[in-house]
């Protein structure tokens, strides 16, 4: 008779009975195992979120959208002016106010892009233009919207964009850097483009000059560039002509 048969069980029952006593332990100690709390890591900061915030607080990004704004303000008015100049005859005046209104939205768009790269969202404020008749948007001395493009053409130039680009130089932002400068070539040849034409109004009305725009810079010519002249965008394009 073994130890067990106090209670009855015989040598291979208590065997049997030891096994499902081992088997419910284990079980307990699982579920024991089972309802501790998991450790909460806290995730480690990152640093691009941290640079990002930088950048948002930095006075280029405040520049960014001040072109950005300008830019897309002067898309409108140029497209306005286009259409007045059309109903009056003018096609090549048009054809121009055309060429430089897309490249009013090359830039605009090319800003807005380093502005969400930077983790902002781009913001305008469009305001309808005036548009009076084709020689006085053309005419300076007269106030007519022209002589405010032309201003606004040569502020950009002069003023705008230079202080803009030491600002991103200062800061180290090379997008930004790069569509500030981008901007400022082709806006010194809106405001020669726009003088010329100022100064031979009276001969453009049977003219109908074709205008050619870059898909990337947004430089314009009233002549077919060389190849070389503009850079080609993701899609493979480098130059747009406006007719």
């Amino acid at each position: 008779m073994t130890r067990y048969s106090n209670f009855g069980l015989t040598g291979k029952k208590a065997g049997k009975w030891s096994i499902i006593t081992s088997l419910a332990a284990i079980a307990l100690v699982g579920c024991s195992q089972a309802q501790l709390p998991e450790a909460k890591v806290e995730p480690a900061k990152s640093s691009k979120a941290t640079l990002v915030s930088a950048k948002q607080n930095s006075q280029t990004l405040e520049n960014l959208q001040k072109a950005y704004n300008g830019e897309s303000n002067a898309h409108v008015m140029y497209l306005a002016f286009a259409n007045k100049a059309e109903a009056e005859g003018y096609q090549d005046v048009a054809n121009l106010f055309k060429a430089v209104a897309r490249a009013e939205e090359i830039h605009r768009d090319n800003h807005a892009q380093v502005i969400t790269d930077m983790g902002a969202t781009p913001e305008n404020n469009i305001t309808t233009p005036q548009v009076n008749s084709t020689a006085d948007n053309l005419d300076k001395s007269m106030g007519g919207n022209l002589s405010n493009a032309i201003k606004g053409e040569s502020y950009e130039r002069d003023s705008m964009y230079p202080e803009f680009i030491e600002q991103a130089k200062a800061e180290n932002n090379a997008p930004a850097l790069k569509t500030f400068e981008l901007a400022l070539a082709a806006e010194t040849q809106h405001a020669d483009l726009f003088s010329q034409v100022r100064e031979d109004l009276d001969n453009r009305r049977e003219a109908s000059n074709s205008y050619f725009v870059c898909t990337v810079s947004g430089e314009t010519f009233d002549h077919q560039p060389e190849a070389e002249a503009c850079p080609s965008n993701p899609n493979g394009e480098s130059l747009e002509q406006i007719i």
